[in-house]
């Protein structure tokens, strides 16, 4: 079922066995071993049709979905309807719906919209929608802006099946859970915007809020923040919408799909050496070679972790490789605003199963190394009180995640056109236990250079 349309034949249960034709146009999005979902054709009319493969769920999964669609209707509640269901020729069962004309998602909507006042406005209608769930008592397991189709300025829910019904009205502690996971999408630093959202969903619960209330719902955006990022991280480890993964030969990648966009990332994998001899040689160490150079028409740096013998390969091979660890890394900064320079892929080279060595490739920024800017006799005083406050803002925004670098010294810091960026995060750690943090903490400041003008 690679090629597209193909054919979906289906027993339809509630009509006696009819057998209806489906053209299925598209793969939507798949759930390995669970679900699969398709953009289809049902008599000309556009549907979705959702295939569930659980050798054992599979038929409670559907129920499931089915009824919770049915029970959102009931409650007065907008989303896709239910059109039937019945099983295919290899034995799964299959639930068509309604297909919504002219929608899209909550989060393609906010992830495209670029005016900070625009996102807030999204969030402030969504914030309506979630607490008018709340008072006819329904409570999204899985609460995101994907779970959200926005059409002609109205939201329908999707993903019934992980959502709960209660018998009356959700109660404050999970209201405030679920109104600190739409605020998490904001900047925390942006706390009035955080602020006028959630006094919005009180306001149409009727509440008032108080210290107590607010305290807790910075508590939880923080967790949801962390949650957030720590799901979004297993996804940059697969195919995805934004990355693709390839495994072939002696080879293990990840790519963002905008970095081979056109070209053969085999090609490039299989040619990366001597790419990097070819380049600008910024780093040619025992440990470490550090190349910039052009692919793809893009200007990248790859920083390739050399092998070092039997042991070393197999201590990082169960610990995992430096270059996924630093793909991971850059990943969680950039989803905490945090800025550093993009990643582009990482790329394992086996022998044996083992990682022998590896290679991470982000994209290459111009800048000023923050010691050298801040000792510049051509910055101002404006510009050296800027960049001081910028390098506060990193350091407590790292702090408030319990995040330390681990070689915080002035060349890992680069002052660009678009603000600061944090560079070399090999000794990045995100620590559990406050102690250890502050400790590892210590040794960062302890690195920085000073910001004081001479």
């Amino acid at each position: 079922m690679d090629e597209f349309p193909f054919q979906l034949l289906i027993k339809h249960t509630s009509s006696k066995n009819k057998e209806e034709s489906l053209s299925c146009t598209a793969l939507l999005r798949v759930i390995p071993g669970r679900r699969e979902v398709y953009d289809a054709l049902w008599n000309d009319r556009s549907v979705i049709a959702k295939v569930f493969s659980h050798w054992i769920s599979a038929k409670r999964h559907l129920k499931r979905e089915q009824g919770g669609l049915n029970k959102l209707a009931r409650r007065g509640l907008s989303s896709p309807q239910p059109l039937f269901y019945g099983k295919t020729e290899d034995g799964r069962w299959a639930l068509i719906e309604e297909k919504i004309a002219g929608s899209t998602t909550a989060l393609n909507v906010f992830q495209q919209t670029k005016e900070p006042t625009k996102k807030l406005d999204l969030l402030i209608a969504l914030c309506k929608e979630l607490a008018k769930q709340h008072r006819k008592g329904v409570l999204q397991k899985d609460l995101h802006l994907g779970n959200f189709l926005l059409a002609d300025e109205k939201f329908f829910l999707l993903d019934p099946g992980r959502m709960r019904f209660l018998r009356s009205e959700a109660g404050k502690k999970a209201g405030i859970s679920q109104l600190a996971m739409l605020a998490s999408y904001l900047p925390d630093s942006d706390t009035e915007s955080i602020e006028k959202l959630c006094q919005e969903y009180f306001n149409c619960r009727g509440w008032h809020p108080d210290k107590s209330d607010r305290a807790i719902i910075q508590k939880q955006i923080t967790a949801h923040r962390k949650r957030g990022i720590n799901k979004g991280l297993k996804k940059c480890l697969q195919t995805s919408k934004r990355n693709l993964r390839i495994k072939v030969k002696r080879y293990l990648a990840v790519f963002d799909k905008t970095f081979c966009l056109g070209a053969e990332p085999l090609d490039f994998v299989e040619q990366i050496d001597g790419l990097m001899d070819k380049g600008e040689i910024l780093k040619k160490g025992n440990t470490c070679y550090v190349s910039r150079l052009t692919w793809n028409g893009k200007d990248v740096v790859v920083k390739r972790y050399n092998h070092k013998g039997f042991v070393h390969s197999l201590r990082h091979t169960i610990k995992r490789s430096r270059a996924r660890q630093g793909w991971l890394h850059t990943h969680r900064l950039r989803m905490l605003q945090i800025p550093t320079p993009k990643p582009l892929a990482y790329i394992e080279q086996l022998n044996a199963g083992l990682i022998w060595q590896s290679y991470l490739v982000t994209e290459f920024v111009e800048g000023q190394k923050l010691y050298d800017f801040l000792r510049d006799g051509k910055t101002s005083e404006e510009e050296h009180s800027m960049v001081t406050q910028q390098v506060i803002e990193l350091l407590d925004k790292l702090g408030k995640y319990r995040i330390t670098h681990g070689d915080l010294k002035h060349t890992n810091i680069l002052v660009t056109d678009n603000g600061l960026s944090i560079t070399d995060l090999d000794g990045m750690k995100v620590h559990k236990f406050k102690w250890l943090y502050r400790i590892y903490r210590a040794a960062d400041v302890a690195c920085m250079p000073a910001i004081e003008p001479e």
